[in-house]
Order: structure tokens, then sequence, then C-alpha cells
């Protein structure tokens, strides 16, 4: 019975790392000796961009078929969205007048990673890859580091296009500095580059997989006890951690946009 029950543990252990991994090629790829497989986390990417994809073209179908679009319904919960990422990140960031130029790539991260935030609470999706989860692709850290790579090389694009390549180097180093401060505080604003988005990546990644361990974690005794009132109290207890996971993956999709806004901002403008 022991070892029964061991088995039964090592088994779910294995099924959590399954689930939140990016394990398992669906198709085997590779180019110039670099491996491009197909994994699930693809598939729920590709899925969550279609998806925000069709609704973007559906909710802004009015604005591109009639001169003074009246919004409503969809369309108007769409906008509302928009308005809101757009007056309360990127405004108080970037500035008003830079709004057009970095609105689009803020406004995708912030759907795109709400999308598959969402996609990878959905049961459904538990199919994809022979039963082993589509998860979140939020919870792939290569998923979010490439996210965070974007905006790594937005930061610098945006402060040259906004100064020059020379003086936006120059901007890193506050002005009136004494130059035996600038031994310790160069090789500091140098790590700060590459910190902010290590911490881009490390926290949306940790905050998607740390959810998805808590709701399988607890799940975990009803197939070790096989007992009605731990499955009764396992089930109560991950209906409120997906009620809780749900404000998670909206603030996670807010706290990455608003980060990246920042960021691209503080190159803008260097002295604010």
């Amino acid at each position: 019975m022991a070892q029964g029950g061991h088995e039964t543990s090592t088994n779910i252990g294995e099924q959590i790392i399954a689930h939140v991994a990016n394990s398992g090629e669906m198709i085997h790829f590779e180019l110039f000796g670099i491996n491009l497989s197909i994994t699930k986390h693809v598939i729920m990417l590709w899925i969550a961009a279609s998806l925000l994809i069709t609704v973007a073209l559906y909710a802004s179908r009015k604005y591109r078929s009639e001169k003074r679009p009246i919004p409503s319904g969809f369309t108007n919960a769409f906008e509302f969205v928009v308005d809101f990422v757009r007056t309360g990140i990127l405004i108080p960031t970037v500035g008003k007048n830079h709004v057009l130029k970095w609105g689009p790539l803020v406004m995708s991260f912030f759907f795109l990673i709400l999308t598959m935030n969402f996609l990878g609470l959905m049961p459904m999706f538990n199919y994809i890859n022979h039963g082993h989860g589509g998860t979140t692709p939020t919870g792939n850290f290569n998923m979010t580091a490439a996210l965070a790579i974007i905006t790594f090389f937005a930061i610098i694009i945006a402060g040259v296009l906004e100064h020059g390549f020379f003086r936006y180097w120059k901007n890193m180093i506050p002005g009136n500095v004494p130059k035996a401060v600038l031994i310790i505080l160069i090789p500091i604003e140098v790590m700060s580059m590459f910190v902010r988005p290590f911490a881009l990546t490390m926290r949306l990644a940790a905050n998607m997989t740390a959810g998805h361990i808590a709701m399988l974690a607890i799940f975990a005794p009803i197939f070790i006890l096989h007992n009605a009132y731990v499955g009764v109290a396992s089930v109560a207890m991950n209906v409120g951690i997906t009620f809780l996971e749900i404000i998670v993956s909206i603030v996670q999709a807010y706290v990455f946009t608003l980060l990246s806004s920042v960021f691209i901002g503080q190159s803008i403008h260097p002295h604010h």
C-alpha cells in the first residue's frame, strides 16, 4: 500500500511538472542547428494571437467602415480598455506626444499577455499535447524573456530617436556628478539596463507558473487519499484560487505593460 501511495504521489508530481513545463515536441523542426520545434506553448501562443487579431478586427470594424462611428456593445467595451491603457498608462509615462508612436507596442503587450493568461485558465486546452495541459505561454520563461527583450530594444530605440545616439547614452549619467563617483555609477547604470528586462521576465513567468502549480497541488490529495470530503474541500479551494488567478492575470498584464511603458518613458524623458 505504501509503495502504491508513493507511486501515486510521484505520478502526481510528474503530472504537475508536465502541465506547467513546455514538455513534449508536437512537431520537431530545426533550422541551422537551432531547435525550433512546435511545442504546446507555441500552439497556445498561436491560438492567443489568432484570437486577439480576430477580436481586434471585429471590435474595430465600425472604425474601418464608417467615417464617424458610434461605438456600441462589444466595440464600446473594447474601446474602454484601449482608452484605459492610453490614459492610465501611456500618457502619464511616455507623454501625450509619443502615444501614437509607442501606443501600438504597449497595447499589444497588454492585450496579448491578458489573452494568454486567460486562455491558460480554460480547462479545454488541457487536451493539447496528449492531456499534458496547454497552460499559459506567459508561464514559460522563454516567452516572457522574448517580450522583455522587445522592451529592452524599445527602450534604446526610443531614447535614440528622441535624443540621438550619443546623447542618449550620455543621458544615462546624471550631470554634475564628481568623476570619482562615475567609477561606481557607470557600472550600476549598465547593470540596470539588463536588470529591467530580467525583472520583467521573472515577475510575469513566476506569477503565472505559481498559480497553476498551486491549483494542481490542491487537487493532488483527491488522488492520493481517495476521500470524498477531501475532494469537496479541494474543489472549493480551487474555485476560490481560480477567481484569484483571474485577478492575477489582469494584474500581471497591467504590471508588465506599465513597467515597459515606464522604462520607455524614462528613456524619452531622462530627467523626469
